[in-house]
């Protein structure tokens, strides 16, 4: 009898500590999630406290789910990718856009949103005539002018100087030969060659072959920077391609950002970096830049909830394109449960109420 009962005992103890032990396997620890900040996915408040499509379709998961996790904040992208890396932490819930290379190094869940890079400009309520008209007695304008006259009048005056005595007819003395000088350069550099005026002298010959190269040269660039000058703000509001994009003189990019790395590889360095997407649209309603390449989403919302629709405009432009998504590193156990639960919440009909709370 004192056997038996020393057995059951036994058996009970063991049964206790198998229980104990599975019960211990099946404990989820606290997850680490990491975030940053990125207007309307994940916001943030100066008491670290988080909301945000993202914030609230990760908070649904881990409700449901029992999960316990604390956020841990990061300045950019950058960083949250690299703590993936280093499996510093457990989950990123930021919209991070799919790539194959993300797809083998991490794991990469259901997507929940789709974006693309948008183009941000000034509004303008002038007609194109207006701004023509402002352009052409702009300060630019007008310093591209002075400068050529500058050029004209320095090689007629040179070639004046060299033909006032031998060619006293065409190139008179004083002030009115200065004007002589004048003249023919400008009817030689635009070659209208009126033939009123010709050097005779070798050497003023020789000067006016020299004008005549390079006022080939002086022509073709004005040309294009006068053209750019007149019409570079039309053609803000009218970018229909990454080729009109390049015409715009100074973009604005958040660093560290897609955007910033998508027009660096694209052979833009006609950009200017900003710490972030609000400094950014402030420089351009500032005019302190001509454009803004960002999140197409979030420029949508930062526009809707800073009330600038009449000093920015959204253009229809976007590229980029592609789908967002939660990531965790490679091999996560918890991985499978939310990809699950992702595609379970965003079939929900709260998951459309989310959208529209948000503009999406």
């Amino acid at each position: 009898m004192y056997r038996i009962s020393k057995c059951i005992i036994s058996f009970g103890a063991i049964l206790f500590l198998g229980v104990a032990s599975l019960s211990g396997q099946t404990q989820i620890d606290t997850l680490k999630v990491g975030v940053f900040k990125q207007v309307p996915f994940v916001n943030g408040d100066n008491d670290s406290s988080f909301s945000g499509l993202s914030i609230d379709l990760w908070e649904n998961i881990a409700l449901k789910n029992n999960v316990p996790f604390k956020y841990i904040e990061f300045s950019d992208a950058v960083g949250v990718i690299r703590a993936l890396d280093y499996r510093d932490i457990d989950l990123a819930i930021n919209p991070m856009k799919n790539t194959a290379s993300r797809m083998q190094k991490f794991e990469v869940s259901q997507p929940f949103h789709i974006s693309s890079l948008g183009v941000v400009v000034t509004s303008s309520s002038q007609s194109q005539f207006q701004i023509f008209i402002s352009n052409f007695f702009s300060r630019d304008f007008l310093n591209i002018v002075i400068l050529l006259l500058l050029i004209l009048l320095s090689f007629g005056t040179i070639l004046w100087f060299v033909e006032r005595r031998s060619n006293r007819y065409q190139f008179r003395p004083g002030i009115l030969g200065l004007f002589d000088g004048l003249w023919w350069a400008a009817v030689t550099m635009t070659t209208v060659g009126y033939g009123d005026k010709a050097p005779k002298t070798n050497l003023g010959k020789t000067i006016a072959i020299i004008w005549m190269f390079t006022a080939v040269i002086i022509i073709s660039s004005f040309t294009a920077t006068i053209a750019s000058t007149l019409t570079v703000n039309s053609l803000e509001g009218e970018i229909n391609s990454l080729e009109e994009l390049k015409s715009v003189e100074l973009i604005a990019v958040v660093g560290a950002s897609p955007s910033s790395d998508f027009l660096q590889l694209s052979g833009f360095g006609n950009t200017k970096l900003y710490r972030s997407p609000q400094e950014a649209l402030y420089a351009l309603s500032k005019k302190e830049v001509n454009a803004l390449v960002h999140d197409r989403t979030t420029m949508h919302h930062l526009i809707q909830q800073l009330q600038i629709q009449e000093s920015v405009q959204l253009l229809p432009l976007s590229f980029e394109e592609g789908y967002r998504s939660f990531m965790m590193p490679k091999g996560h156990t918890f991985f499978d449960v939310l990809n699950q639960e992702i595609i379970f919440q965003i079939q929900q009909d709260s998951w459309n109420a989310l959208l529209l709370n948000y503009g999406l």
